[in-house]
């Protein structure tokens, strides 16, 4: 199926969430509803990585890494408004992700 994620794909997303904070992340940005309100919507325009760092109480570099990793993935998109770069899941991948996990493994 085209749409099926290939081997590397697979590894790159798995490596991306064996780390407990990535997969929490992850785990948060399901609702971004929970996160404190923000000037711009954080359901159309992801989560603050400020508050992303709050919550992960980790440093601001480290909180960076970490969504660098995400998206290298694809299992996360950024929109950067001024300074800040906001996140959120990449609904359509974790959709491929899904289906390739039901129907190849």
């Amino acid at each position: 199926m085209a749409d099926e994620l290939d081997p590397a794909e697979l590894a790159a997303v798995f490596g991306a969430l064996s780390n407990p904070a990535r997969l929490a992340i992850m785990r948060w940005l399901k609702d971004p509803s929970d996160f404190p309100p923000q000037l711009e919507p954080a359901d159309q325009v992801g989560v603050c990585l400020k508050h992303i760092q709050s919550r992960a109480g980790v440093s601001q570099s480290t909180a960076s890494q970490y969504m660098a990793v995400l998206q290298r993935a694809h299992l996360v998109t950024s929109t950067k408004i001024g300074p800040w770069v906001h996140y959120k899941r990449n609904a359509d991948y974790l959709d491929r992700l899904a289906e390739t996990i039901k129907t190849d493994l």
